[in-house]
């Protein structure tokens, strides 16, 4: 990965005092049907990258999407007013909501913040209209990208804006990412480990593809573990899988032989009559599951080789817990991975809903290397794709 502008440099030379710094941040967070917001996690990530600005001395403007409006159809609950509320609360002064703010009529004084409504109201958002993306940039004198959620989106303000803007750079949050994720696939200490789970290998058969060609060892678990059961010639019983993708799965263990790398296939398993919290839980040899027996976790004994090699790796890529780990009986094989993770001197990066889940279950939040905070962006770095936001903001830096 390539040099890009970090936020934090402009502001420690001077570069952002008495400058309009536009902030695109990821604050789309959950809310009742009252709009009261339920988890504030986003908003609260947003908060240093404008505290930077404005300890800076910049007049500060943020936006955001919120939820999926039509263009150019308000609705009150596509509104970003609950969001300026708790935006206030947290920063500990006003912030103003601007609406219909494109053209620019309206003033922001340094040491000042407003939030510009849902980004995603304006005409040309999605589709990064050109004449959107000419009138954004000349809002601002810099330009911030602090939303590593919609870094794979080339949309007004996430890449139009990063065109037009004088100077276009990554906020604290979106340079971290982009360290983690050159640390952990562009420079990686060796052995490299990708765990790879999920329901489905067709979900995630590019990002299987693609890590085939890089790491030195790749787990896989849940539904995907299944298919690649199958294509080492073992029977899985009644167990979700895709026998139609058996010969990708092939593919992807011949090309990691091919490299001298391994894709662990279990030994043993957790099984069960039907899916449930509270079926019987039966620990099987991978050679012993009967034709009405379903897979819901790895078994201890596989469980114990996984975790014994992730603790010798120098870096982790974690995408997926390997077990059905909502239920109790069948959350082993996801425990061990995790306490594993936790306990390598390796550097890990962590991402993907389910498993910001267990990680969260599991307490290892501080012993994770890096936890990123983008679910399809994340994923799209795994299939090998360089994401819009940062090949906008190198080659900015570039020029």
């Amino acid at each position: 990965m390539t040099a890009f502008i970090r936020f934090a440099d402009l502001c420690a030379q001077g570069r952002a005092k008495g400058q309009r710094v536009f902030i695109r941040a990821d604050l789309n967070v959950p809310q009742d049907e009252q709009g009261r917001i339920t988890e504030d996690t986003r908003i609260r990530a947003s908060v240093p990258a404008i505290r930077l600005a404005l300890d800076a001395g910049a007049a500060v403007m943020v936006t955001s999407h919120l939820g999926r409006p039509t263009e150019g159809q308000f609705k009150p609950a596509d509104s970003l007013q609950p969001v300026a509320t708790r935006l206030a609360e947290l920063l500990g002064q006003p912030v103003r909501l601007i609406t219909d703010w494109v053209d620019g009529d309206f003033a922001v004084s340094p040491g000042e913040v407003v939030l510009l409504e849902n980004c995603r109201l304006n005409v040309g958002e999605k589709k990064n209209s050109p004449e959107l993306a000419k009138k954004l940039g000349a809002l601002c004198d810099i330009f911030v990208h602090d939303a590593f959620g919609t870094a794979h989106r080339a949309e007004g303000t996430t890449y139009g804006i990063a065109e037009t803007a004088p100077v276009a750079c990554a906020g604290p949050l979106l340079a971290a990412e982009m360290d983690a994720i050159a640390k952990a696939l562009a420079q990686p200490k060796r052995p490299l480990v990708a765990i790879v789970a999920g329901s489905k290998v067709s979900t995630k058969l590019t990002i299987l593809q693609s890590l085939a060609s890089k790491v030195d060892q790749l787990i896989v678990g849940g539904g995907i573990a299944n298919t690649f059961m199958l294509a080492a010639g073992l029977k899985i019983g009644k167990s979700l899988a895709e026998p139609d993708l058996v010969g990708d799965a092939k593919a992807v263990i011949e090309a990691m032989k091919a490299r001298g790398a391994e894709v662990p296939i279990p030994t043993d398993v957790v099984v069960a009559k039907r899916f449930a919290a509270d079926a019987e839980a039966t620990v099987k040899k991978a050679t012993d599951v009967a034709d009405d027996d379903l897979i819901l976790d790895i078994g201890p004994e596989t469980a114990a080789k996984l975790a014994a090699q992730l603790k010798q790796a120098g870096t982790i890529v974690w995408n997926g817990p390997v077990g059905v780990f909502e239920f109790a009986a069948f959350e082993g094989g996801t425990k061990a991975i995790a306490r594993a993770i936790a306990d390598s001197a390796g550097f890990s990066i962590a991402g993907g809903g389910d498993t910001l889940a267990a990680i969260a279950k599991y307490g290892i939040e501080k012993d994770v290397g890096y936890i990123s905070t983008g679910g399809g962006a994340f994923l799209e770095v795994l299939e090998g794709k360089t994401l819009p936001a940062f090949e906008v903001l190198e080659r900015r830096a570039k020029a």
